[in-house]
Formats: structure tokens, sequence, C-alpha cells
């Protein structure tokens, strides 16, 4: 059985003088921590460009790339930034990501870049540059008009922009391509540094035996690229506004659900043309990663729709998802599926059975076992195989943070289960992932260093203050790397190189008759 282990960290929490985390020297030397960890897994959240609110889950197109994760040093290494440049740049603290700052910060130091650039023609990455645009075209000139566009009519949502570029008119895009030719090149220029520091950084990985499992948001937002450009695709109105919206049903947790408010997908013309929108994002994204997490995967069994006037997702109704056809469709198109399928919250029959047909792994998160009875899927005496078990997602608050919220029933059920006093809880759940028999184990980076509710990363339903959680370098010491490396190895689930494994073959052992 192979087993595996690794760490949930999104880039921009990476340390660095940058104001946010990139993917420069410390990226590098994390990967490099995890390899001496133990550890064969780096997940992270999705890199599309960010929008409101920051969240990676409501991009600006499921294709791009999260421009603020360019690293300024690579730039000043290629050439294309003077130390000038960012000796200039402000001084930001290392603990927490300052949007508001560092995206204007970061703006003014790109735009350098892209200005010196594109006035040499002879630099040694405008061939690359080229060749980055040819490869990438289905996507990337809509992306780039779009955001160029974005920013011309100053934020405003694309319903409102001219009628003829609103619905994505051919003749209208020539002339509005030609308009905001330099914009265009900006934002091509950005995607093109995103993917050749990105590309460098899996390749790093690759070699070094890191896996990096990346994110796919079931639903796209309707301030993207992708709505604007594929506006038939989606239950819109004539002047491109949702009909209707996606969400959650009520629950224990929410009265009137949950009206997430994404755009629905016209499933019935995506099967008229294969499903290669789908493809074509999936294939995106793995070149960027080597596995992949479905987010709402019920969602393609059955999804909650809304009526775009609604309020609440109280009025909404199940209606049947693509189901089993999507995955046929991709499985033909890209071989085996590297999926792990996102299948928390309201689960019914019907999306096990399609996990399951599928043969992918499922999510268990522990910080949810406590709250039913012994039965609960959760705890890890119940976890399958295969499954990827948590202690805590982005979602969840830090274990340390969850546990002093609880009540004392329930803290007491923990330290039961766990064999531990309040101070041991962390690493008690972190060995109960180890030690299920899940055959992939992920723990957030703020549970190895035991931090509390300040280091949170998201809180579902608040739109404002998440996201922003970094940490510093000298908080990777060797002695939490020996102990996670340690408890690695003795769950079976990472192996010194220099040690090869033995066991006993089974045509040797030899069974004595049962008694009569």
């Amino acid at each position: 059985m192979n087993r595996q282990c690794g760490i949930l960290l999104h880039p921009t929490s990476l340390p660095g003088p940058f104001g946010i985390g990139d993917l420069g020297q410390q990226a590098f030397e994390f990967v490099d921590w995890l390899v001496d960890a133990g550890q064969t897994l780096w997940q992270i959240l999705p890199l599309g460009p960010t929008g409101y609110g920051n969240s990676p889950y409501q991009p600006f197109s499921a294709f791009a790339g999260n421009w603020l994760l360019i690293s300024p040093q690579l730039l000043l290494e290629e050439g294309l930034l003077t130390e000038g440049d960012l000796e200039a740049y402000p001084h930001f603290s290392s603990g927490q990501v300052d949007y508001s700052a560092v995206i204007p910060a970061k703006t003014a130091l790109f735009r350098q870049a892209w200005q010196a650039f594109s006035k040499d023609s002879a630099h040694p990455l405008q061939g690359a540059l080229q060749a980055f645009i040819r490869r990438e075209v289905a996507w990337l000139d809509d992306y780039c008009l779009f955001m160029a566009a974005e920013r011309y009519f100053q934020w405003v949502n694309w319903t409102e922009w001219p009628t003829e570029l609103a619905q994505h008119d051919p003749a209208a895009l020539v002339n509005w391509r030609e308009k905001l030719a330099d914009e265009i090149g900006y934002e091509c220029f950005l995607q093109f540094l995103f993917d050749r520091q990105w590309t460098a950084l899996h390749d790093y990985a690759t070699e070094r035996g890191i896996s990096i499992i990346g994110d796919i948001p079931i639903f796209v937002g309707h301030e993207s690229s992708d709505v604007w450009a594929n506006q038939s695709l989606f239950y819109l109105d004539e002047t491109g506004r949702p009909t209707v919206v996606a969400g959650v049903p009520p629950d224990r947790f929410a009265a009137t659900g949950q009206l997430w408010g994404n755009p629905l997908y016209r499933w019935d013309r995506m099967a008229e043309r294969s499903y290669d929108w789908w493809l074509m994002r999936l294939e995106q994204t793995l070149r960027r990663v080597d596995k992949v997490r479905l987010d709402h995967f019920r969602g393609f069994s059955g999804y909650w729709q809304v009526p775009a006037a609604e309020k609440t997702a109280l009025n909404g109704r199940w209606v049947k998802g693509p189901g089993k056809a999507l995955f046929d469709a991709i499985k033909a198109h890209l071989g085996d599926l590297p999926i792990i399928a996102e299948d928390l919250g309201l689960i019914s029959q019907d999306v096990h059975d399609l996990r399951d047909s599928l043969g992918l792994p499922g999510m268990r998160v522990l910080q949810f076992g406590f709250y039913g009875d012994s039965a609960d899927p959760h705890l890890p005496h119940n976890h399958p195989v295969n499954c990827v078990a948590y202690t805590a997602t982005h979602d969840n608050d830090t274990t340390r943070g969850w546990f002093s919220e609880l009540d004392a029933a329930t803290q007491h059920k923990v330290r039961v289960y766990g064999g531990c006093d309040n101070n041991g809880v962390v690493w008690a759940l972190m060995r109960l992932v180890y030690t299920s028999v899940a055959s992939m184990a992920i723990t957030p980076l703020q549970d190895l260093f035991g931090l509390g509710a300040e280091a949170r990363l998201n809180k579902p339903g608040e739109p404002e203050g998440n996201w922003a959680w970094r940490f510093e370098a000298g908080q990777l010491n060797e002695g939490l790397q020996r102990a996670i490396r340690d408890l690695a190895e003795f769950t079976g689930r990472w192996v010194p190189p220099d040690v090869t494994l033995t066991g006993t073959d089974s045509a040797e052992i030899e069974y004595e008759e049962p008694l009569q």
C-alpha cells in the first residue's frame, strides 16, 4: 500500500520580503524542507488571479495564474528589474498579507518591468513569451482582453460594458483589442511570468519527489473571463446576468442555506460539445499540478439551484448533474483520473456511488468526527483506505483554535480518543490521521506549528479578513522537521532513502490444518 503524507499550505502564506508569499527562493526552500521532513505531498489552493475578497475560490479566470505570486527577486535575476527597483519597494511586515497595500505595490513594480521589456525587442525572453501566447491562445486572448476591459471600465460588472463587447461579439473584440493593445500585452506578460516561475517550481518539486495537489472549484464566478467568453454554457439572460445560481440547502448550520451566487452550467450544452471546456480546464490544471482536489464534488451528481432573484438559498431545488458522463469524457481524453473528491457536507448515496464508481479517494476531516457517535465516518477507525485524512482544511479553524472553542463534553471526547491532555491535543490528532489506514494524510502547516485561531486562513461566510496568514522562515526548524519525519516513518508514510522494505512472501507461509 502506497501510504503518503503532506502539508497543506497555499503559496501566499510563504515568508518573504514582498508582503505576500511568492514563487521565489522561499518556495524552493519549502520544497527542500518537505523532502527532509519525510513528506511527499504539498497541497495548495486554486492558483487563479483573485478578485473580490482575495479568495482563491472566486478568481477572474479558471485558467490564468495569480500574478501576485510572481517573485520580484526572480525577475531581478532575469534582468527584468533592477536593484534600484527592489530598493524602492515598500517594506512589509512578515506576519499577514495586507492586500490593500501589496496589490498597488506589486502592480507598480511589474508595470516597470513591462515597460522596459516591451521596449526591448532583443530581450532573450521575447521568443519565450511569443511561444507561451501561441500555446495558451485558447483562453489567454479572452482573459487578457477581459482584464484590460475591467480596468478600462473601472471594474464595473461586464454586463455594463458596451453591448457588443459585453456580448463577446467577434467584430467588437477586434476593435477593443486594438484599443487596449498595451494593457492586453501587460496582462499576457504577467501570465507568462507566472507560468515560467510556477513551471520551474513544479519541476523542482517533481525532481525532489514532491507531488503537488491542486484545487479546482466546481463553479466559476460571474465576474470572470470564463463566463463572459462562454455565455452559452451558463444559465444567463439576454443581458448576461444569471437566471439561476449555485448554493446549498438549509441545514443545521444555516437555517436558510448558503447562497453562493455563482452562475450554473448548461450541462446539456456542455455535453453537446463533449465537455470541451471542462477538458481544457482539467488539462490546464494538470499541467501545473500532479493531483487535483475537485471542490464540491457532490455538485457533479446533483446541485442546489436557486432562482437568481432570491435573497437566500431556501427556495432552491435539487437538479441532476452530469454524473459519470463527464468523467468518462475526462478519462478518454486525459487517461487515469488523479482526482480527489471533496465529498464533505450534505452527501447522499448517489454521490458516494459516483465517487466509488470512478475509484476516487474522498476526504475525511478529523475535526468533524467528534460531533457524532462512534460510527462517524470522519473518525479514523472508520476510514477507508482510499481516502485523504486531514486534521483540518483551509476552511476550518486550526486544531488548537478549534479545540479551545469546544464545549467541555466534546473536549473530553477528544482527549479520550486522542489519549492526551489539553496540551497534547494537536499532535495527538496529527498522529491519528497518520496512523489511519487512509492512503494519504494531510496536515495544515498551522497545526504543525501548534498555532491557535490567530493563524486561521479562512472563515466561510465572512467575505473580509481571510487568506492573509503567513508564517516566518525561522518557524521551519530542524526539531519540527525531525519530529514530523519520525511520525511519517513510523506510520509507514515515508521510507528513508537507504532503507529497503522487507516482508514475508505469501508463498512462504505454511498453514496448519484447522482442528477438527
